[in-house]
């Protein structure tokens, strides 16, 4: 996997988490600079070590699958993105209700190991294309720090408008990821 489609699966998997930034720093009256590096440390980690985590298991079946890797994660990552559109297509009304900012080391810990499942999933898919798995983590979770971070300023400044628009869009690059893999692997052969 090249450095540029690495650095587009990572944008596309922080997505999730970007859009709940967005939505915690809509729900907080005064964004603090704290607050903001804190919730991209949470998401940015777990966004980390989720791919470390699903290379892990997906090394242990790399060899038997080898052949059918790229359709794998040609179908992880259409699922996921699709899944992403999905959520992203239900009533904002549902997604931003959120009655408690969610400031509190328990909360952002929960929201972070929930957005990032799919990074575990997109971690197993790695084992098998045989991507080199810490470069690949780091560049997933700086990236996903970074706009994390930066979703908890833009949540205050834009509201509501571009939550969902934001997972569309990971959803959207998820997919074309997912079938960039497959063509590569069927050209290739």
């Amino acid at each position: 996997m090249s450095l540029i489609s690495l650095i587009i699966t990572a944008f596309g998997l922080s997505m999730d988490a970007f859009a709940v930034s967005l939505t915690n720093g809509m729900t907080v009256k005064t964004v603090k600079n704290r607050y903001a590096l804190k919730t991209g440390f949470f998401f940015g980690l777990f966004q980390a070590l989720m791919p470390l985590i699903g290379w892990v298991a997906g090394v242990s079946f790399r060899e038997k699958m080898s052949n059918i890797g790229p359709w794998i994660a040609f179908i992880i990552l259409a699922v996921i993105g699709s899944k992403m559109i999905y959520e992203a297509r239900k009533c904002d009304c549902e997604r931003i209700e959120i009655k408690d900012t969610p400031r509190d080391t328990k909360s952002l810990l929960i929201l972070a190991i929930a957005t990032s499942i799919d990074a575990l999933v997109v971690g197993v898919s790695f084992a098998l294309l045989d991507v080199s798995i810490i470069s690949s983590s780091l560049i997933i979770g700086l990236i996903t720090f970074c706009v994390c971070t930066a979703g908890v300023h833009f949540g205050k400044k834009i509201g509501c408008i571009c939550g969902n628009r934001a997972e569309i869009l990971g959803g959207c690059i998820l997919i074309l990821i997912g079938i960039k893999i497959l063509l590569e692997h069927l050209l290739g052969n």
